[in-house]
């Protein structure tokens, strides 16, 4: 089997260790592993495969020899090495929002637009957390009954924030159970999380959406090539650590049954259904930690309206959300030979 240099940038982040941690479970053809993160961060050790590797600074000659690269940092610092790790001859999968809505670049979710990789040009865009597990679930529905609107209000964790804002929830926690008063820390949320809900997720625009949210739209019309699907979305954080869950409601062409839809979804790729409110069955975060499936429950026809599903999706945002979907961006790279 051939194997690639890889090269896994941002990787002492949250999401970075998790790309590490995939990428030995799933036994990804590697030659040789290289782990890139700030000067900060340089000569940190991390384990892969039980061998400690040193990570090294990123810096603009980090690329030479290296396949691919799976970049998790921040999207300006993203907007400047991506073109240099292309110029180098390595194909990146991006993790950031840099790349996401420019046209040149495909955003793939593999189970949905797997198609679309053939026309890289390098660099491919892995789509925001909240939109993936979406996606996931409701493509296979709007093949069957094409989708015309979706509501989505979503519960996102702090660890779609990053390691400073689940060590704000867990500080926080511990002061108010222990009736402690507040240490003068950095508070990196807009305001308390733990106990709390926050009705803000990224910042926000003139017309009153957040960046998170309109990111929801653009990228599910640019996923499911269609335009003419109408979203309206409503980002919140949850006091959770991992997971985000999602109240979905669409509005389909054509009549789908609570039970159609649950016979399409039970058959779709990395969709697992859990649905049995009656024996309180159904997806919670606790549960999806550490699973590669989107799980989908509380299945139900809205009757509001005539052709309307309610939905509740659930999925491990540090894995489904980001490290898992780009290590299966590069792994369908590999199998259909564009690297």
């Amino acid at each position: 089997m051939k194997t690639y240099h890889t090269a896994v940038v941002g990787a002492t982040g949250v999401v970075g260790q998790e790309m590490i941690k995939i990428l030995e479970e799933r036994n990804f053809p590697i030659k040789e592993i290289k782990l890139l993160a700030s000067a900060r961060s340089a000569g940190k050790r991390l384990k892969f495969k039980d061998k400690d590797v040193i990570v090294e600074e990123l810096t603009s000659s980090s690329f030479k020899d290296v396949d691919i690269a799976l970049f998790s940092i921040g999207a300006e610092i993203s907007k400047k090495f991506a073109p240099i790790a292309v110029k180098a001859k390595t194909v990146v999968v991006d993790n950031s929002s840099a790349w996401r809505m420019d046209p040149e670049v495909p955003l793939v979710v593999p189970e949905v637009n797997p198609l679309a990789l053939g026309k890289h040009k390098g660099i491919i865009a892995n789509p925001n957390c909240s939109t993936i597990q979406m996606v996931v679930v409701l493509k296979p529905l709007h093949d069957v009954a094409r989708i015309k609107r979706i509501v989505v209000s979503t519960y996102q964790s702090v660890s779609g924030w990053g390691r400073e804002a689940m060590e704000q929830l867990e500080r926080e926690t511990k002061e108010i159970i222990s009736k402690q008063e507040s240490e003068i820390v950095k508070q990196v949320l807009p305001c308390q999380i733990a106990f709390n809900v926050i009705p803000q997720i990224d910042d926000f625009l003139e017309s009153g959406y957040t960046k998170e949210e309109m990111k929801m739209v653009n990228e599910t019309r640019k996923i499911m090539e269609d335009d003419s699907i109408q979203i309206t979305a409503t980002c919140v954080r949850v006091p959770v650590y991992i997971g985000h869950s999602e109240a979905i409601n669409i509005e389909t062409e054509r009549k789908l049954t609570a039970q159609e839809a649950k016979e399409v979804l039970s058959q779709a790729p990395g969709v697992k259904v859990i649905d049995n409110p009656k024996e309180a069955k159904y997806p919670i975060p606790i549960d999806a930690i550490g699973k590669d499936e989107t799980f989908v429950g509380r299945i139900r026809e809205d009757e509001s309206i005539e052709n309307g599903l309610n939905l509740w999706v659930v999925s491990d945002n540090l894995r489904k959300g980001a490290a898992l979907n780009t290590i299966q961006i590069a792994e369908l790279l590999i199998e259909k030979e564009l690297i």
